[in-house]
């Protein structure tokens, strides 16, 4: 699985990036992609969970992010074939679904988005964690029921993990919303 996986996340981004905004196109091809390789079990439920509570836009943000599944840590790392760090990660994700360029440092990130409380966290959203003794030192992306993904430290791939843990509860710090402007049809 681990040689292929290169692969999969090459044809998975792009079937999302170029997918239309707003269209299903791509969708069924990257199901068919994802079932194939095992990976749709992994993450088909946060999918149809975002393609059922989420605007288009959301819903192709947070299938782009799980393309990156497994994808490496790497401190200062902003891109799929060098690996990321949380935030290079989260910037990455939101340039290619959404042409939004965010950015570099989670406490950038932070300040440059809109203050949301957590229970009006959407998919989509980004989440802030205190796990470096200072505010907004990593950031993730939320994907609905209570998930988020990221890029969480070196040794370790970006994946999916549950914000009400006992580790991410307590270090959690703030809620933020990507203002991002809808596109003429």
């Amino acid at each position: 699985m681990s040689r292929w996986l290169p692969i999969v996340l090459l044809v998975c981004t792009s079937a999302v990036v170029h997918a239309a905004p707003g269209s299903a196109a791509g969708y069924d091809d990257m199901d068919s992609l994802l079932s194939d390789k095992g990976l749709m079990a992994r993450i088909g439920q946060q999918v149809q969970h975002a393609r059922e509570t989420v605007s288009d836009q959301a819903s192709s943000l947070v299938i782009n992010a799980m393309a990156f599944l497994d994808v490496p840590y790497r401190y200062g790392g902003n891109s799929a074939e060098t690996g990321f760090d949380c935030s290079g990660f989260v910037r990455a994700v939101y340039e290619q679904s959404l042409g939004k360029i965010l950015p570099r440092r989670s406490d950038e990130q932070a300040a440059a988005t809109q203050t949301i409380d957590r229970s009006e966290l959407k998919p989509g959203d980004l989440v802030f964690f205190n796990t470096m003794r200072r505010a907004f030192s990593h950031v993730g992306i939320y994907v609905g029921e209570g998930k988020f993904i990221h890029s969480p430290r070196s040794g370790a791939q970006v994946r999916m993990e549950d914000m009400r843990m006992s580790y991410w509860n307590k270090r959690f710090n703030g809620a933020r919303r990507v203002e991002v402007a809808d596109k003429a049809p």
